[in-house]
């Protein structure tokens, strides 16, 4: 039987259950003590003073912009710049949100957004950038901060695949105007659904979970906003508990997945150690391979969390090592591709020309599992196939 090593799992622990149970138990699901907890402690852990739990970092991005888009008060057509090398969902909410994406080549180490291309994409028209937090590794964020503020635009973190890495000694999450994040599977926390939207600006906060709550007044954004209501305060309440002041969204998570995940945010010194471990397991039996193999990179100013394990064959297509790899077993994923998927061919044309990292990426780059449930045979069973691999293709 071929044994199964994905990129990412879950199991159930006792906290979880216990958690869980507790809302059982409570009969709530709607927004409610869990979430409140879950949101404090994550925005606690990325140094922001406020987070926003919604059901997916896809919706926790689309709320961003939006929320971006109607306090400056940008047009619909303005531009907002993303890398090249991205999830795709990072360039669709600009499209949801009726903007137009300008992409950016990505550095060919950290497969993170390149400063100096980020500038060179500016326009008058560009009123935000989106840098991507890729793999676990923050992107190279002062000069994207330095120019963006002198151009008066504004940022949105893509965090969706970094959490708890520090970028010269300050959290991913707190680098921006907003930081959005994933619970989804395969992620640091798994929640099964689930996103957040970190900020420190008290009005951004507001507009994120009204636009979360269909856009509904703040005055009533949660059933408990009218505990402890008398007198005129509860009947301005009850006047606008069905008022609406934006085109807004059903985002909302329930307390069984704000359970699951605050249980494994309590839980998460042990998942980035064991991460951080697997990855330099692998690393370290991948290393005799670096001529054929370009391992993850770390630069010495940020953290490398590892959510995935990121690997460039050099000089080749990699088809063949891909499929070797799954015939084993050993679940891979693209690393990201995004300028050649077909929707945007059919919208933009053939881009990759234009962006010459992101195009050798997209032919030669993928990722594996890292994550915490693999045990040191799993690990070394990875390393064996890659092995097995370059033994009967030594060039």
């Amino acid at each position: 039987m071929v044994r199964e090593i994905g990129v990412g799992g879950f199991v159930v622990s006792t906290l979880a259950r216990r958690y869980v149970n507790e809302v059982l138990d409570s009969s709530r699901l709607s927004y409610g003590p869990f979430h409140r907890r879950f949101e404090a402690a994550f925005a606690a852990e990325h140094d922001s003073k406020h987070s926003v739990f919604c059901n997916s970092g896809t919706s926790a991005l689309q709320i961003a912009l939006q929320a971006l888009k109607e306090k400056h008060g940008w047009a619909d057509g303005d531009e907002v710049i993303v890398p090249s090398v991205t999830f795709i969902a990072t360039s669709n909410i600009v499209l949801h949100n009726r903007m137009v994406p300008v992409f950016a080549d990505v550095d060919p180490l950290t497969y993170t957004l390149d400063p100096a291309k980020f500038e060179a994409a500016i326009t008058p028209k560009t009123r935000a950038v989106i840098p991507v937090h890729l793999l676990g590794l923050p992107a190279d964020m002062d000069p994207i901060i330095t120019v963006a503020r002198e151009r008066g635009l504004s940022i949105i973190e893509d965090s969706a695949e970094t959490m708890f890495a520090r970028y010269k000694g300050r959290k991913v999450g707190s680098l921006g105007d907003i930081g959005c994040f994933s619970t989804y599977i395969a992620h640091y926390i798994v929640t099964g659904v689930g996103g957040f939207a970190t900020t420190s600006d008290p009005d951004l906060q507001v507009r994120l979970r009204s636009l979360m709550n269909h856009g509904r007044d703040s005055i009533y954004l949660s059933i408990d906003d009218d505990a402890g209501a008398t007198g005129e305060k509860l009947h301005e309440i009850v006047a606008k508990r069905f008022q609406f002041v934006s085109v807004g969204h059903s985002y909302r998570a329930t307390e069984l997945e704000a359970a699951l995940g605050l249980a494994q945010l309590e839980e998460k010194d042990g998942i980035v150690a064991a991460r951080i471990a697997t990855a330099k397991r692998l690393s370290a039996g991948l290393r005799e391979f670096e001529d054929k193999l370009q391992l993850p990179f770390s630069p010495p100013d940020r953290d490398h969390t590892f959510m995935l394990y990121g690997l460039v064959l050099k000089n080749a297509d990699k088809v063949q090592l891909v499929n070797f790899l799954e015939d084993r077993g050993v679940e891979t994923r693209d690393m990201l591709p995004l300028l050649n998927q077909p929707v945007y061919r059919k919208m933009f044309g053939n881009l990759e020309p234009k962006f010459p990292v992101a195009r050798s990426l997209n032919r030669s780059a993928f990722y594996i599992g890292c994550h915490q449930h693999m045990t040191l045979d799993d690990t070394d069973y990875v390393i064996e196939q890659f092995q097995a691999f370059f033994k009967k293709r030594p060039h």
